[in-house]
């Protein structure tokens, strides 16, 4: 897992997903509706932010096989990435993010797996979604 800082000057920790993956847009939904706190601000893989990440990482962008979750300027990927955003959250959230405790191994392989497979799996939206004003205020400026 590479853990480059990222540099913000907002308070925010930040949850990057592939907007037309049905599933990783779906993990964004239950994000937005379950950090009460308002933790996390949010960009898709596609927006300017996300391809200037995905490119510092030296990740594909135009293949979105990882969500990337940046806590405290600290980057997650993969399982990892779900396992830090499920400890941010309130309540027995906390208890998934056993799953950074897996092997390897083990969680890489069967990350890969289903993000190989989202598509065919889940589904593909035509485009990113449009958010209404309540939504678009939780995603992170492009300067972030």
């Amino acid at each position: 897992m590479r853990q480059n800082p990222v540099k913000s000057a907002e308070p925010h920790d930040l949850i990057v997903f592939d907007g037309e993956c049905v599933l990783c847009s779906g993990f964004f939904r239950f994000m937005l509706h379950r950090d009460r706190a308002r933790k996390f601000a949010f960009a898709t893989a596609q927006s300017p932010l996300g391809q200037r990440l995905y490119r510092q990482l030296g990740l594909p962008i135009d293949e979105f096989e990882t969500n990337l979750v940046i806590v405290r300027g600290r980057v997650h990927q993969r399982l990892d990435a779900f396992a830090a955003a499920m400890r941010a959250l309130p309540g027995l959230w906390p208890l998934l993010s056993a799953c950074r405790f897996l092997p390897k191994v083990v969680k890489d392989p069967l990350y890969h797996a289903i993000a190989r497979n989202r598509y065919a799996i889940f589904g593909r939206y035509a485009q990113c979604m449009i958010p209404d004003a309540a939504v678009r205020a939780r995603f992170a400026p492009e300067g972030f």
